[in-house]
């Protein structure tokens, strides 16, 4: 057996141990086989990579920690509560369509911070509620937050498991915002209509504004969406038009907005709005800085290049057969330790397929839905805890939805060529 193959199921073995026997998180288990991959290669305890592994992903980090501040004081300012009392009120009439607007706000904060769980427990756990006063039974409202949070991760403009695979080729996280809006807006509108569509045309549309907060909405008028727009105006503006309007980043566009939503809705507390939002992000943050700190160990030890070459080897049937079924299956682990332990190699092993750009952006989709997976599914998990149900009962509903998501990214991957325009 391999040198190369013991270090990585060494590093697999203690990482599930970890997790899954101990209790421990999923960052701290990452740590502790990536410690057991390096003592195992005979590197000892190489701290210089540990401290590298764990800031290679520090970009992303301010964006997630940014990102989460921003969503957390706009709901304290009242705009999520505002934005969904008004869908309600003015497309009532249209079920479909306020369905779908619905579905948007579960996954504008996924959108956002590229975390399913913010997306979850933030406007998931703000339009649930209504969901449920349409009459939509709880297990299917569960699996629809579920794959809406699944899909805010997967959609731009912050894609992390995307960042993490290109990341992974030095390529740089440009030009997918075609292509992963192509996966994901589709995607989540035949979810919801699928699920939900039968029971809303049948609303009680004044029972359910009656249960709904549209006194801030009336008080703060445009105002309280002013964060919000500022938001998608500095987006687009960065984007569009780069040699009029300077570069200012992510995080700090976040920031700004966070600031303007301090005084354009209800009067909050900042400093514990803000901790209460580096609070809830922490374990995301962990997790990045333990899957570099494991992909680090990995390439020191030959363990990626091992993976790499393994995968290249493979004939195409089976290639696409692993990155269907093997990509969210770990997953179960980590979306992010998938995109980097299995994304980057398949992403080499196809590159002379086509555009990279799309086929880096497929395999991120698919290893999104990985938060599905039993027995983490964090996703999953989040969405039936607010319905109150046991993960199963949601989960049953989550299963069409799911093979079709995957074959729709296994398309972009047959056939990245004929994508590429929208990069």
């Amino acid at each position: 057996m391999e040198i190369e193959l013991i270090i990585l199921l060494t590093m697999l073995g203690v990482f599930l141990a970890g997790n899954f026997l101990l209790k421990l998180p999923v960052s701290l288990s990452m740590v502790l086989g990536a410690v057991a991959g390096a003592l195992v290669a005979g590197e000892g305890f190489p701290l210089r990579h540990f401290f590298e592994g764990t800031f290679v992903y520090v970009d992303t980090v301010l964006i997630i920690a940014s990102a989460m501040v921003f969503m957390t004081v706009i709901e304290a300012s009242g705009a999520l509560n505002a934005l969904n009392a008004a869908i309600v009120h003015r497309f009532h009439r249209m079920p479909a369509l306020m369905l779908v607007l619905l579905m948007l706000m579960v996954m504008f904060p996924g959108m956002v911070t590229g975390s399913s769980t913010a997306a979850v427990l933030s406007s998931g756990a703000l339009v649930a509620p209504v969901f449920l006063m349409l009459g939509i039974p709880k297990a299917k409202v569960g699996a629809i937050l579920a794959l809406g949070a699944i899909m805010g991760m997967a959609a731009p403009p912050v894609n992390i498991p995307a960042m993490l695979i290109a990341g992974g080729v030095d390529m740089p996280y440009i030009g997918f915002e075609g292509p992963l809006l192509l996966l994901t807006i589709p995607s989540a509108i035949v979810t919801v209509l699928a699920l939900g569509y039968r029971y809303a045309r049948k609303m009680d549309h004044q029972k359910v504004l009656a249960s709904l907060d549209t006194t801030i909405g009336k008080q703060y008028g445009v105002k309280i969406y002013l964060p919000l727009i500022l938001l998608v105006v500095l987006l687009v503006l960065t984007r569009a038009f780069p040699s009029v309007v300077p570069n200012l980043g992510m995080p700090l566009i976040f920031l700004i907005c966070s600031v303007v939503a301090m005084f354009t809705g209800r009067k909050f507390n900042a400093l514990t709005t803000v901790r209460d939002a580096i609070h809830t992000t922490i374990p995301v943050l962990g997790k990045l800085m333990g899957v570099g700190m494991f992909i680090q160990v990995m390439t020191l030890t030959g363990v990626r290049g091992y993976i790499v070459i393994n995968c290249l080897s493979l004939g195409p049937v089976l290639l696409y057969l692993a990155i269907c079924l093997a990509m969210p299956a770990f997953g179960a682990v980590s979306s992010y330790g998938a995109a980097s332990v299995l994304g980057v190699p398949f992403l080499l092993a196809l590159l002379a397929t086509g555009n990279q750009i799309v086929i880096a952006a497929a395999l991120s989709f698919i290893c999104s839905l990985g938060d599905l997976m039993p027995p983490t599914a964090l996703a999953g998990n989040y969405a039936a805890r607010i319905v109150e149900l046991k993960y199963s009962r949601v989960l049953v509903h989550c299963i069409a939805p799911f093979v079709l998501m995957v074959l729709f990214g296994l398309a972009l991957l047959l056939w990245p060529n004929t994508f590429a325009f929208l990069v």
